[in-house]
């Protein structure tokens, strides 16, 4: 009875082969799985459902500023820590895991940029530093980005990406809510243009001060934008919110925004602004 023996032809377990980590990638608003390189060639926006995946400041720039250069100004500035503030783990390990993790020393990139040729004062924030959180350095980086449009009587750019103010900075932080905005009027009073760039997500102090402040406001198709999370809304005023509620299609809707901007068309709708403008 030797035939008993004999493996059965197709019944011989197979290895299951494994995928290289990171080779896909799978899209938070459909579920589908998409191959990372061609993500990458469509700006990360998901080819079924366009939902714009959250890219890094160096990918916008990249995206809106000609050849991606930026004349970076004031990139030695670190945050300190003067609440010797610890909650999970201590403020600078915080800050010293965050600059090793995104390499950049803070939540915030500023400079001088041209956009199809046009110089423009320019600052754009990465979500992947604290959650693109504003403390101390990032308000004075946006204060003496300002202060670059004032001097040198060019357009303001800024490009927002943020979970609010940071609190392991208090009162500190808040207090750039105050900064920014107070040069924002000086910009206003000398008739030099600003546009703001709303990216998913933006909010809470940052939404509160610079971000809802510019001549042209522009965001990206479904950012989630506001003051406080809707379920702390939902929770206060004990109230059923409206579809769609905060998001870049309820603020157009609403008035709050100039326009909804595609990834894609970013550029040429800040460069065409920046022309009606001058």
């Amino acid at each position: 009875m030797e035939w008993f023996k004999k493996a059965k032809e197709g019944l011989v377990p197979q290895r299951k082969k494994e995928l290289p980590d990171g080779l896909w990638v799978k899209c938070d608003s459909c579920g589908e799985i998409i191959y990372r390189k061609e993500l990458d060639k469509d700006l990360w926006v998901c080819s079924k459902c366009d939902h714009h995946f959250r890219i890094r400041s160096k990918d916008y720039i990249n995206l809106i500023v000609d050849d991606g250069e930026v004349e970076e100004y004031d990139a030695d500035l670190a945050a300190s820590d003067p609440l010797g503030f610890k909650d999970s783990k201590r403020y600078p390990d915080r800050i010293k895991a965050s600059q090793k993790k995104v390499n950049l020393r803070d939540a915030i990139v500023a400079g001088i940029a041209k956009i199809d040729g046009k110089e423009v004062s320019f600052a754009v924030m990465d979500f992947g530093f604290i959650g693109g959180s504003m403390g101390s350095v990032v308000g004075e980086k946006v204060a003496r980005t300002i202060e670059r449009s004032l001097e040198r009587r060019v357009p303001l750019v800024i490009v927002s990406c943020s979970g609010g103010a940071r609190m392991q900075e208090g009162i500190l932080s808040l207090m750039q809510m105050a900064k920014t905005s107070a040069l924002l009027a000086k910009l206003y009073d000398q008739n030099i243009p600003y546009i703001s760039v709303l990216t998913n997500p933006t909010t809470a102090g940052v939404m509160a001060s610079y971000a809802s402040l510019g001549d042209v406001i522009i965001a990206e198709p479904k950012a989630l934008l506001g003051f406080a999370g809707p379920r702390v809304i939902q929770q206060t005023i004990k109230q059923d919110l409206p579809p769609g509620f905060q998001s870049s299609e309820f603020f157009l809707e609403h008035g709050f925004l100039d326009i909804i901007s595609h990834r894609k068309d970013l550029k040429r709708s800040i460069s065409l602004i920046l022309q009606y403008l001058s």
